[in-house]
């Protein structure tokens, strides 16, 4: 592998210019309302299986337009109350899993909440177990442009708020203490928990690894590898749609979350990467509201970043935060 975008020194400066809809805070606010208004309540069941130190639950929870939608909650069996949160968000076609899969923060502490893909779960892994009850117009394989014509019927519409209703409901939860609340997710993982740290007041901090989704136009145009590829293609075919597609992917360009983020954040990027573009990352990284943010360089890797590595430092980095 090579590195895949410009030299680091440029990397750090890099703030391109990204559009930002003139309604993109009303069509949120609207978004949120309408799902908050469609609230079905939750169930939390709990899982017997071998673990004994960590208490793993089943979640369904109340997610888009009231639609429900699965997670994981795992948190020390023993530990004094009310603790804080980690809510993590996965990446692009994987699904939550099995029950016990994703142990290190309930074991060092946290209430971890894992939160299942609509629709997604079958591409690696060990699968997901929540649909997307939405169908969309013609569109290319993925969930990329599913519903790409509009803003309101954008796949990414519906899992960002998913992730928000999740924030919402975890801060009412008797073991969680509300007022520390961090997010997390590596690529589209990543992604969400910049939407959910923009959109959700209770967010306190957000750990970003190698996060997808953030300056469309330069990774629709420059990114070798698939999902972005995805767009690609569709635009390929529908020649004559481009700005009305790009205008639909500003009001989830993670660069516009980014600006509105001012909680402590921790990101990392991979400058061999060719499925996220590290100046992609670096736009979102560079144009954060925080005060508080650092970013971990992994010079020699690909997509898969610092992986374990990665969470050993989020997990020194994240105390004072949180805690």
């Amino acid at each position: 592998m090579t590195n895949t975008d410009f030299p680091l020194e440029v990397l750090r400066e890099y703030m391109p210019e990204v559009a930002e809809p003139k309604d993109f805070d009303d069509f949120w606010a609207r978004t949120l309302s309408a799902s908050r208004a469609a609230e079905n309540g939750y169930t939390l069941t709990r899982v017997q299986t071998s673990i004994s130190t960590i208490v793993i639950e089943d979640l369904t929870f109340s997610g888009y337009n009231g639609e429900p939608i699965r997670a994981w909650v795992m948190r020390p069996a023993d530990a004094p109350g009310p603790l804080p949160a980690i809510v993590e968000f996965q990446g692009y076609n994987g699904g939550r899993g099995l029950p016990g899969e994703k142990l290190q923060w309930a074991a060092s502490g946290y209430v971890h909440v894992f939160m299942d893909t609509r629709g997604q779960g079958s591409g690696w892994g060990t699968g997901g177990d929540t649909p997307d009850p939405h169908g969309s117009g013609p569109a290319v394989t993925g969930f990329m442009t599913r519903g790409i014509s509009s803003p309101e019927e954008y796949y990414y519409r519906r899992l960002f708020t998913d992730a928000v209703r999740l924030v919402d409901l975890v801060t009412t939860l008797d073991f969680v203490d509300g007022d520390r609340i961090a997010v997390a997710g590596a690529s589209q993982g990543g992604g969400i928990a910049l939407a959910a740290a923009a959109l959700s007041e209770k967010v306190c901090a957000v750990m970003p690894d190698v996060p997808f989704l953030s300056h469309f136009r330069r990774a629709v145009e420059a990114t070798p590898e698939e999902p972005f590829t995805e767009i690609t293609r569709y635009l390929a075919v529908h020649r004559e749609r481009v700005e009305e597609i790009f205008s639909t992917l500003s009001y989830f360009d993670g660069v516009n979350f980014a600006r509105r983020i001012s909680a402590p954040a921790y990101f990392s990027v991979a400058l061999m990467d060719g499925i996220v573009l590290p100046s992609t990352v670096f736009a979102a990284y560079n144009h954060l509201a925080s005060t508080d943010k650092s970013i971990e360089v992994y010079a020699y890797n690909g997509h898969e970043g610092g992986q374990f590595l990665q969470w050993i430092r989020q997990a020194a980095w994240l105390p004072e935060r949180i805690i």
